[in-house]
C-alpha cells in the first residue's frame, strides 16, 4: 500500500548538525496532513471530524497548550480531583452516577503561563452510557497525558481501558484516590497490588495517591458534666503527590508531550486516510476489472478466429492493468503491463493447467464449427477468458496495492492465495450468464 504517512521531503530537511524542534516537526506534520493534495474529496468528507481534530490540535500546538485528561470509572472522584488541583469548584461533582456527560475543560494556571488544561470526562463502565464511554476514550486518546483515576484495585474493565490507552503510547499517571478510606496497612497492600497489575503499562514512579474529597471526621466533645456533642470537621483535599508528580513530568517532558501526541494522532489519521483511499480504489478497481472481464468474455465468445481471440485477450488484459495502475497512482507503461501479464500468466499456467486446456479445446471447437452459433460454441471459451482476466485483475490489483511489489512470497504466493480464495465455479457461471445476456442483446436472432 502506498505510504500516506507524512515524511519530510528532502528540501525540508534540516541542515547537518541542526537541532530539530519536536513541536515544529509536529506542526509541519499536521499541516502536511491537512494540505495533502492526494487525499480524495470523498475521503476528506468521510473523515471530516478527524480533520477538524487535526486543525484543533494544530492550533493547540501553535498556542503551546498541554491537555491532561482525567479518565476512570464512574464516581472514582475525577471531577473532585481536578477541582482540588485547580483550587476551585470548576467541575461539577455529585453522588449520582454519570454526572459528567461531556468533556469539560479547566485551565491549570499553577503551571508556567497557564498553558496546561485539565479535562474531565464521563465515567466508563456506566449503564446506558456507551456514548459517554466512547467520548471518554476519544478524549483520552487525544490528551497529552492521562490521569487514570481509581479508588481501589483495578477491575477487569479498568485493566482493559488502561491497556488500550497504553497501547496508544500515551503517558499515564495512575492515581489511587480516596486513600483516606483505607488504613495505612490496607493502603500499602493496595498500592503493591496496583503496581503488580499495572506492570508494563504504567511507570511505577507514576503511581501516586490522593484524597481529593476526604470524608468528614466526626468530633465528639465531652463537657464537664459528661454530655457528648458530636460535630463534623471537613478536611482539606490532599492532592500534593499528584501535583508534585505532574510538575516533575511537565518540567522534564512538557515540551515533547504535545509534539508526541500530535505525531501519534497524525500517524493514526494518515493510516485511516490510507485505508479509506485504498478501500475506495479497491471498490473502483473491482468495477474496472468486471467491465474488462465482460468485454473480453464477449469478444472471445463472439470472435470465430482463435488466433485473434488470443491477441485480443492479451490486449484487453494489458489495457486493464494500465487502467488499474493509473487508478492506484502507480502508472505502468504498456510494455510493463505486458511483462506483468507474462509473470502472472506463467504462475497461472503452473497452477491452472486444466483451465488453459479447456481454453484451447474450446478454441478448436469454435474453429471446427466454422464459427456457427457463437452463443453455443463460444460460451465456454468466453467464460474461461472472463475468468482468466478476473484472476489477472485480482493479482494485478494486489501487486499495485502493495506498491508495485509482490511481497516476501513472490508472485507464485500471491497468485496461489488469490486462486485459493476464489470460487471458480460460481465465477464461471456468472461469466456465462453475463456473456449470454450480452450476446443475446447483440444478436437477437441467435
Amino acid at each position: 500500500m502506498p505510504n500516506w504517512r507524512w515524511n519530510k521531503s528532502a528540501s525540508a530537511e534540516s541542515p547537518p548538525g541542526a537541532t530539530e524542534d519536536p513541536l515544529a516537526l509536529a506542526r509541519e506534520s499536521l499541516r502536511e496532513l491537512l494540505e495533502d493534495p492526494r487525499v480524495p474529496a470523498e475521503v476528506r468528507e468521510a473523515l471530516a471530524q478527524d480533520y477538524q481534530e487535526v486543525e484543533q490540535m494544530l492550533r493547540k500546538l501553535e498556542q503551546g497548550h498541554l491537555h491532561m485528561a482525567a479518565f476512570g470509572r464512574v464516581s472514582v472522584g475525577k471531577s473532585a480531583l481536578l477541582n482540588a488541583l485547580l483550587g476551585e469548584r470548576r467541575f461539577y461533582t455529585s453522588p449520582l452516577h454519570g454526572e459528567t456527560r461531556q468533556a469539560n475543560y479547566g485551565q491549570w494556571r499553577e503551571f508556567r503561563e497557564g498553558n496546561v488544561f485539565l479535562i474531565d470526562t464521563p465515567g466508563i463502565n456506566e449503564a446506558a452510557g456507551e456514548s459517554r464511554e466512547r467520548l471518554a476514550r476519544e478524549v483520552a486518546a487525544r490528551a497529552d497525558l492521562v490521569l487514570f483515576i481509581v479508588d481501589g484495585d483495578l477491575t477487569d474493565t479498568e485493566t482493559q481501558a488502561l491497556r488500550a490507552i497504553a497501547d496508544q503510547h500515551r503517558p499515564i499517571l495512575l492515581i489511587l484516590n480516596k486513600v483516606d478510606h483505607y488504613t495505612a496497612a490496607e493502603r500499602e497492600t493496595l498500592l503493591a497490588s496496583l503496581r503488580r497489575h499495572s506492570a508494563g503499562l504504567v511507570d511505577p514512579a507514576n503511581l501516586v495517591t490522593a484524597a481529593a474529597d476526604p470524608a468528614p471526621q466526626l468530633l465528639i466533645r465531652v463537657d464537664a458534666e459528661g454530655n457528648e456533642e458530636v460535630s463534623e470537621r471537613r478536611l482539606s483535599p490532599d492532592v500534593s503527590r499528584v501535583r508534585e508528580r505532574l510538575w516533575e513530568i511537565l518540567q522534564a517532558e512538557g515540551k515533547t508531550l504535545a509534539a508526541l501526541n500530535a505525531s501519534l494522532f497524525a500517524g493514526r489519521l494518515s493510516d485511516q486516510v490510507g485505508e479509506r483511499v485504498l478501500a475506495a480504489r479497491q471498490a473502483l478497481g473491482q468495477r474496472v476489472i468486471r467491465s474488462y472481464c465482460i468485454g473480453k468474455g464477449v469478444a472471445v465468445a463472439f470472435n470465430p478466429v482463435p488466433v485473434a481471440d488470443l491477441l485480443a485477450a492479451a490486449m484487453v488484459d494489458v489495457s486493464m492493468l494500465v487502467h488499474l495502475s493509473k487508478l492506484y497512482g502507480l502508472p505502468l507503461s504498456r510494455r510493463e503491463a505486458g511483462g506483468l501479464i507474462k509473470t502472472i500468466g506463467a504462475q497461472m499456467l503452473l497452477l491452472m493447467g486444466t483451465v488453459w486446456g479447456v481454453n484451447l479445446v474450446s478454441s478448436a471447437l469454435k474453429l471446427g464449427t466454422g464459427g456457427l452459433s457463437a452463443v453455443v460454441t463460444g460460451g465456454t471459451q468466453g467464460a474461461v477468458a472472463y475468468y482468466s482476466t478476473y484472476v489477472v485483475g485480482q493479482v494485478g490489483e494486489r501487486y499495485l496495492a502493495q506498491g508495485k511489489s509482490w511481497g516476501e512470497g513472490g508472485p507464485k504466493f500471491v497468485v496461489r492465495e488469490i486462486l485459493d480464495h476464489l470460487d471458480r465455479d460460481s465465477i464461471m457461471e456468472q461469466a456465462k450468464r453475463e456473456i449470454r445476456e450480452k450476446l443475446s442483446v447483440a444478436s437477437p436472432s441467435v
